[in-house]
């Protein structure tokens, strides 16, 4: 397990075990997922547009209040709302997203290589790039299903779609091939620092802690989590937009929180400004608590999992 982790395993060793530890990860980490999902999309101004700025509106919902609406609502099964589209994200994003980040790495090798060493990159740098390549190749890739996710997460007591099949009908027929690709501007605007810091913090944080042992954890768990933490908090605000221009179309006002929400046409930057001026600053890490409770066993999961199957795989392929 001492080997850097963009140098080990064949492609289909890597495509393997990131898959696993995607789908691992997004069972763990489901309920969290669909709470900060709605805690995102909850529209909060910061007055009343017909009273004036002094008769603010009703603040928006606490974690614990959202927790409690959807357990007497929707029960228990309405925190693993989007699973299945969201099984199929994490599956294919991981895979995705490790196989670019090994040929990415290896690339970078043999450049330094055919330039017989007068191009020698630093080693985080090499992670933040490759980092960053494997975040967009794979937000890309996998997008429509992150859209698909993100709505189904916000289908209330109401349901906007009668199932995944009906949901791929309604919006090729209603908004077009485009309509499965809403915000992802924002989402590699958000993935290509978030992925370049978070694997260059683990590559940069491992070695440390490689001798570290936890119950029920080790170093690279750790190493995930604080990189995840980090990474995650410093790009939160794109995740924010990128949800809200997710559940834009025709059944808006439909979601849970949608009929409050403006709409959002001038794109990402224009998003982040309408959110600011109609909701402060804290509108744009509406969630943030959520999503780095969420990050650090997410992170610890897919990468533990992801090291784990690896070896697995290595050691089979080996007898």
């Amino acid at each position: 397990m001492s080997a850097n982790i963009r140098y080990k395993g064949t492609r289909t060793q890597v495509v393997a075990a990131g898959a696993l530890a995607g789908l691992i990860s997004r069972f763990c980490i489901a309920p969290l997922d669909v709470l900060k999902i709605r805690l995102q999309l909850q529209y909060h101004s910061l007055c009343d547009p017909l009273n004036g700025p002094q008769h603010s509106l009703r603040k928006p919902a606490g974690v614990l209040q959202v927790a409690r609406d959807i357990w007497r609502h929707e029960g228990i099964t309405g925190f693993w709302k989007g699973n299945i589209p969201a099984e199929g994200l994490y599956l294919s994003y991981g895979a995705a997203q490790f196989l670019a980040y090994r040929s990415m790495n290896q690339a970078l090798y043999a450049l330094e290589q055919n330039n017989s060493g007068s191009v020698k990159l630093p080693g985080t740098a090499k992670s933040f790039i490759a980092g960053a390549a494997a975040g967009t190749a794979a937000t890309t890739v996998t997008y429509p299903l992150d859209l698909l996710r993100t709505r189904f997460a916000a289908q209330g007591t109401e349901k906007v779609y009668a199932g995944l099949l009906a949901s791929l009908r309604d919006i090729t027929r209603h908004e077009g091939p485009a309509g499965f690709f809403r915000g992802l501007s924002a989402g590699v605007g958000q993935i290509v620092p978030y992925m370049g810091l978070f694997f260059a913090c683990y590559e940069a944080l491992k070695p440390g802690m490689a001798t570290i042992q936890l119950p029920f954890s080790s170093g690279d768990a750790l190493a995930g989590i604080m990189a995840s933490v980090f990474s995650k908090s410093a790009v939160f605000p794109l995740d924010t937009v990128r949800k809200r221009l997710q559940v834009q179309g025709p059944n808006r006002a439909r979601y849970v929180g949608g009929a409050k929400m403006p709409e959002y046409q001038r794109g990402v930057a224009g998003t982040l400004g309408m959110i600011v001026r109609r909701e402060g600053w804290r509108g744009l890490y509406r969630g943030l608590a959520v999503s780095l409770i969420k990050a650090a066993p997410a992170s610890a999961v897919t990468m533990w999992s992801y090291e784990r199957a690896l070896h697995l795989l290595q050691g089979l392929s080996d007898d």
